[in-house]
């Protein structure tokens, strides 16, 4: 069997360059190409050594955890010890997500798998067909973009998580318990008084809202003109605040103020206080939140929850 040993190398160089660019995508480091390059170089000397005399050395766990020290350091450096640690253990993490991505496709598209010499023992091993190494470098990127585009997505899922409360809003005998995501975009606010607004949507329990919300909802317009009075307790309640949004010219809308809301988070609960606009449209496609919190809402001192 004919061993190429000019392409192997060059194929773990490859492979081990394409590890430390993903690490370093996903902690969101500050790198250079050309560490992870020098990084990639020190990897893939562990090959040549297995052609060499010496070759029982690299077979040894502890070799190759130090060849993976020297490959994350040149790449990344040393600032503290936590920082490196975070380093090393997502090269190993990627690496081992992408090894099983790799295993994945490769069975997912043989029709052998009991073969002696199979595309992913050839691209390990160093030998064997062409085609095999070719499936490597092929794959591998497509590897490498999916599990970025996974670690992105549960990154963007985990954000969300953390800015999700649950909202508490108490407005005379009417109570209501909403998700709510808290959103720095929204800045809406009574220009006079300064009290922050949050926006509800009461798509997902209007037929427990009081007539006066859906009429908030639907004919805002006509209380401001006059023409539709809502009930005492909901008209000394009423606030007008101005706003603006993309396409649209300014607009006023009728805000109410609660009694009390109370924030909760998976940790704790606090009080808040604010305005509130009573929208009829979801706001959010998968029903995963129903209410904008304005982030001023959220400055209240927490209390620990009482379980």
């Amino acid at each position: 069997m004919t061993l190429y040993l000019d392409v192997i190398w060059l194929l773990n160089l490859f492979v081990d360059f394409i590890l430390l660019w993903l690490t370093g995508l996903i902690l969101k480091r500050q790198y250079a190409l050309w560490r992870i390059a020098v990084g990639s170089l020190i990897g893939s000397v562990i090959i040549v050594i297995s052609f060499s005399p010496f070759a029982h050395v690299v077979g040894n766990p502890l070799v190759k955890l130090l060849f993976s020290l020297i490959m994350v350091y040149s790449a990344f450096g040393f600032k503290r010890f936590r920082y490196y640690a975070a380093n090393l253990l997502m090269f190993y993490f990627v690496t081992f997500l992408t090894g099983g991505i790799l295993i994945g496709a490769h069975y997912f598209l043989t029709f052998d798998p009991g073969a002696e010499t199979t595309v992913l023992l050839a691209s390990i091993k160093g030998y064997g067909d062409p085609i095999s190494w070719v499936f490597v470098m092929l794959a591998l990127p497509i590897a490498w973009y999916f599990s970025k585009a996974r670690m992105d997505s549960v990154e963007h899922v985990k954000i969300q998580y953390d800015q999700l409360v649950d909202v508490l809003v108490k407005i005379g005998e009417f109570e209501f318990t909403v998700r709510g995501l808290v959103d720095s975009g929204n800045q809406l606010q009574d220009p006079i008084s300064k009290t922050p607004v949050m926006i509800v949507s009461i798509e997902g329990f209007k037929e427990t809202v009081p007539e006066a919300v859906h009429v908030l909802c639907e004919e805002a317009e006509d209380i401001f003109s006059g023409k539709r009075n809502l009930e005492e307790q909901w008209t000394d309640r009423l606030r007008i605040v101005p706003a603006q949004s993309v396409g649209r010219n300014s607009q006023l809308l009728a805000a109410i103020k609660p009694d009390s809301i109370m924030l909760k988070d998976h940790e704790s609960n606090w009080p808040s206080s604010g305005l509130i606009v009573f929208r009829q449209e979801p706001l959010s496609a998968d029903d995963s939140f129903c209410a904008i919190v304005h982030p001023k809402m959220t400055a209240g001192k927490p209390v620990q929850n009482v379980s």
